[in-house]
């Protein structure tokens, strides 16, 4: 009796977690559900692939094109969908991603492939694409990028100063230039110039449009860049007898620089594509060349499908440099 009075009490029995395997088994059939209603709702079943597979499970040629066709190639398409999902998720992060990658570009390539291109036709003029085309698009957005680092500092300082016309005129240029479409600013300077006798030619004239445009963007990254730097950094600098230029330029802009690269490199694969308006000024950039020689001989989809492809391209190499630009500064997730 004293050892069963002295023995420690057994310990409380853990409640039993009713359902825990119907947890995946449910979210597993959500996934089925929504990609079979997906499949159905675009229609897969009207195509090619549907007159291939129909006759394997035992239909005939009269069925193409029926609700059941439908039903049924969206029923065997959630399935494939949903065991290949399940089979991603035994793999490592890193294999996902590539894995899906692949599978994503795959599918991109067969879209592009169903519409009959004219393949000899875009291999022989992707040359003149990509050397005169591409070429000209990265170095008018270099250029304007570089240009418009400048006009957003001058305009975040003067948003900041306590300078009366300073910020009035900062604040009325990011107003204008913010609200307006930039395809208007770039008519604005290339035939309203020219009124008051200042004529530029179509590259000059599109490079102080989007200067202008990404600087007025800009001018306020640069401002909420300098602003999260705590005020007690330039109060130790005024104390020390620094001057206050020295002091944004050695203890504020090295931190706020840290802020102002990862969305400074977002506005510059944004300028990327917005260069193609300079098109409309005759600049034979990538997207008025794809235009031109597809209107030669009809071949519309061809050209603008490989502008598309290199634009891309474009961007995922410069995606890399802003990565390690933002290694470089600490302030990147990349792993």
């Amino acid at each position: 009796m004293a050892e069963q009075a002295g023995a420690a009490p057994p310990p409380p029995a853990l409640p039993q977690r009713q359902g825990l395997g119907e947890r995946p088994l449910r979210r597993w059939l959500i996934i089925f559900g929504a990609l079979t209603v997906v499949c159905f709702a675009i229609g897969l079943g009207d195509g090619q692939l549907s007159r291939l597979v129909m006759p394997v499970l035992g239909f005939g040629e009269a069925a193409a094109g029926t609700l059941m066709e439908r039903a049924l190639m969206a029923l065997l398409a959630g399935v494939l969908l949903t065991l290949n999902a399940m089979v991603i998720r035994l793999m490592p992060l890193s294999v996902q991603i590539g894995v899906v990658w692949t599978e994503l570009l795959l599918v991109f390539l067969a879209f592009f492939y169903s519409f009959d291109l004219s393949f000899p036709y875009i291999v022989e003029r992707l040359p003149i694409l990509i050397f005169t085309g591409a070429f000209t698009t990265i170095y008018v957005s270099l250029i304007s990028i570089a240009c418009a680092c400048v006009v957003a500092m001058a305009g975040a300082l003067a948003r900041l100063s306590k300078s009366g016309p300073a910020f009035a005129i900062a604040t009325f240029y990011i107003s204008f230039f913010r609200g307006t479409p930039l395809l208007l600013q770039v008519y604005i300077i290339y035939l309203g110039l020219p009124q008051i006798g200042v004529t530029l030619d179509p590259v000059p004239s599109g490079i102080i449009a989007l200067t202008l445009c990404y600087g007025a963007y800009m001018a306020e990254i640069f401002r909420a860049g300098i602003q999260s730097i705590p005020k007690g950094q330039t109060e130790a600098g005024l104390s020390l007898g620094l001057h206050n230029w020295l002091i944004m330029r050695k203890i504020v802009l090295p931190q706020a620089i840290k802020v102002i690269v990862p969305p400074t490199g977002n506005q510059f694969i944004a300028m990327l594509k917005d260069s193609s308006l300079v098109s409309i000024l005759g600049v034979w950039e990538l997207m008025f060349l794809a235009r031109t020689q597809g209107r030669a001989e009809f071949k519309h989809f061809e050209m603008l499908i490989t502008a598309a492809l290199i634009y891309w391209a474009i961007s995922m190499v410069f995606e890399l440099i802003q990565a390690r630009i933002e290694r470089h500064y600490g302030k990147s997730d990349v792993r």
